[in-house]
């Protein structure tokens, strides 16, 4: 029983850690982001301005790829904790 019970609490340890690893990921995106903005705002040189709309397209593209992977690793772990809830109340 107690190695079943270490092997839950390692699974929701691997989901806590890629949660904050993403969310991590996710806020260094949206500097990226931000930062790519001020760069354009204050671009002159025409291949300087479609550099940093490159630049923010692609941040972009990131970030929701991010929020994707949380959402499903926030599902996974809500699903983990509900199939683990049903084995406990098993008779």
């Amino acid at each position: 029983m107690l190695g079943l019970m270490n092997g839950k609490n390692e699974k929701m340890r691997s989901y806590s850690a890629e949660a904050s690893r993403l969310r991590t990921q996710i806020q260094q995106t949206k500097e990226e982001i931000d930062a790519a903005r001020n760069h354009f705002e204050q671009a002159v040189d025409p291949t300087l301005i479609d550099c940093y709309i490159y630049e923010i397209n692609a941040a972009q593209l990131r970030y929701q790829f991010l929020l994707r992977r949380f959402k499903a690793a926030e599902e996974a772990a809500a699903g983990h904790q509900r199939a683990v809830r049903a084995k406990s109340q098993t008779p």
